[in-house]
């Protein structure tokens, strides 16, 4: 700190004769002089002409600057503590998951009447764990997570736009046995167009879940309608189900077909026929 002093030599005239020191070695004290009266009073040489209440001012200002810098510092500090929480409750929730499918498996092998410490089964609890889980998988995501900001501007494009023979696998929720088959998208851009891949992304994130396929084609075009506002969207999903192959009626080359067609796909049958025409194979 620069240290500012007044000297004053007393005379008949209480500021006559001033002047200014800065960083007085002196070591008589300063003298403070009133305004009021030709009286003066010794000070502190450590204050050197500062005032009280100004010292106090900034001792609290001082305080202030701290404390913030502090509160700065533990706000930071908490919301890294908070996002590494977040991660390893993540991880200890994934693995409290495994062990209790793990747990479940055993146990469910125990019932058909296996013996789960024979050695071709000892891994398989967690192995049939870890896989219906990755099954199960597109209850993490959203569309708006594979989308991942791929949607462009543009005009120019006013034509059906197709990606059909998307390979689907999802698990039928009344027996929790696989349904297979392929998925056809089609939409009409109004200004805005979707990376083709992530046409195929929408559908894993519906397609891994426990499913009916009527309700898997209209949360596809449900997510395109609302991805790229288009001015017409349709989808088709042919499948062939496990639950009844495997058992019930046991017919291997049944296959189900189901449509969802919305805006000018639904409004103009022209517009629908062309779309059904290029996801058969014949041409325009």
């Amino acid at each position: 700190y620069t240290t500012i002093s007044y000297i004053v030599h007393h005379s008949s005239h209480p500021f006559s004769n001033r002047r200014m020191s800065f960083g007085s070695n002196s070591p008589s004290p300063a003298v403070e002089v009133s305004s009021l009266s030709g009286s003066s009073t010794p000070i502190n040489a450590v204050g050197d002409g500062v005032d009280k209440n100004d010292e106090e001012e900034c001792t609290r200002k001082r305080k202030r600057t701290a404390q913030t810098s502090t509160t700065t510092q533990a706000s930071s500090s908490s919301h890294l503590s908070s996002e590494y929480c977040h991660e390893v409750g993540k991880q200890d929730c994934e693995a409290e998951k495994l062990e209790k499918m793990t747990s479940a498996c055993k146990t469910i092998l125990k019932c058909i009447g296996e013996d789960p410490s024979r050695e071709g089964l000892l891994s398989t609890p967690e192995r049939w764990a870890k896989a219906l889980l990755f099954m199960t998988s597109g209850y993490s995501l959203t569309p708006e997570k594979v989308l991942n900001g791929a949607i462009f501007a543009e005009d120019s494009h006013k034509e059906i736009v197709v990606v059909k023979d998307i390979d689907i696998h999802s698990m039928c929720e009344h027996h929790m046995v696989p349904f297979t088959g392929r998925i056809h998208v089609g939409y009409i851009p109004n200004g805005k167009i979707i990376g083709l891949s992530k046409i195929a992304r929408i559908a894993e994130v519906f397609a891994r879940r426990l499913q009916v396929q009527e309700r898997l084609t209209r949360q596809i075009a449900d997510a395109m309608e609302e991805a790229v506002q288009p001015l017409g969207v349709g989808v088709v999903i042919e499948c062939s189900h496990l639950c009844m192959v495997m058992r019930g009626v046991q017919k291997v080359g049944a296959t189900t077909v189901t449509s969802c067609v919305r805006g000018c796909f639904e409004a103009n049958q022209k517009t629908r026929a062309e779309f059904f025409n290029i996801i058969n194979g014949r041409s325009r």
